[in-house]
């Protein structure tokens, strides 16, 4: 069995993901941005699941989990899940946070990173993004990033099965009651490549559709733009992966 932290689990497709793994007899950490959001996870912790408390949109809340994590017992696997539609929060919570989660932990053997299939409107430029989130983020941009944040990982860490999923547009607080995607499918591949011994769920720096390997916008594996995304992020946070 393995010890896996799921990010943003206090709903949607990281509550679904955290209470599948934890049903398996996965040893499983689940996150809460604050209290008030942590009291929807006392049903996982009274079954055995670690709980861990942060803002991901303060970076110094960020960096506290990771060293209380880097405390615990070593991670396996992290599910990046944890993300925002609009607002102000979307860079620091959808690409800054996964990015120092990272640099920060001592490295699982397995890192899923959740995209989307916004992530093609994205622009593969770093130029003038405001990383602190003074101003409204671009969704499309943020996962972008992250979906090369992923590939890049895989590169520079090739022990490491790192890998980027898009969920589908499912019925979620985020997605909306409306979403034509299935709410089941959508967290079962995230499951897969964090513990599966199957042979494909194996394989690193892929962008995976409901177990099935995609072609992600052709940015996310130009190595150019991976290091021009990994030097912004380190300069923008003092923190080098």
């Amino acid at each position: 069995m393995s010890r896996i932290l799921v990010t943003g689990s206090a709903d949607g497709l990281g509550r679904a993901a955290a209470d599948t793994l934890l049903s398996q007899g996965h040893e499983v950490v689940v996150h809460a941005r604050n209290p008030s959001r942590a009291a929807a996870l006392r049903e996982l912790v009274d079954q055995g699941a670690q709980l861990v408390v942060g803002d991901f949109a303060d970076r110094d809340a960020v960096r506290g989990v990771a060293s209380e994590l880097a405390d615990a017992a070593p991670l396996d696997a992290v599910i990046h899940n944890a993300g925002v539609w609009s607002g102000r929060a979307v860079m620091p919570v959808n690409i800054i946070a996964p990015y120092l989660l990272t640099a920060l932990l001592p490295e699982p053997r397995r890192l899923v990173y959740l995209s989307s299939g916004s992530h093609f409107s994205g622009r593969p430029s770093v130029d003038r993004v405001d990383w602190s989130g003074r101003t409204p983020g671009s969704y499309g941009d943020s996962k972008l990033f992250v979906t090369a944040l992923a590939a890049a990982v895989a590169r520079l860490r090739p022990e490491v099965l790192s890998n980027a999923v898009d969920p589908g547009w499912v019925p979620t607080r985020m997605g909306g009651p409306g979403a034509p995607d299935d709410l089941e499918l959508g967290h079962r591949t995230q499951e897969w490549l964090a513990t599966s011994d199957d042979p494909k769920a194996l394989t690193t720096s892929g962008y995976w559709y409901h177990q099935e390997r995609q072609e992600p916008h052709l940015a996310a594996h130009d190595v150019t733009f991976q290091d021009r995304l990994l030097q912004a992020l380190a300069q923008e946070t003092g923190t080098t992966l």
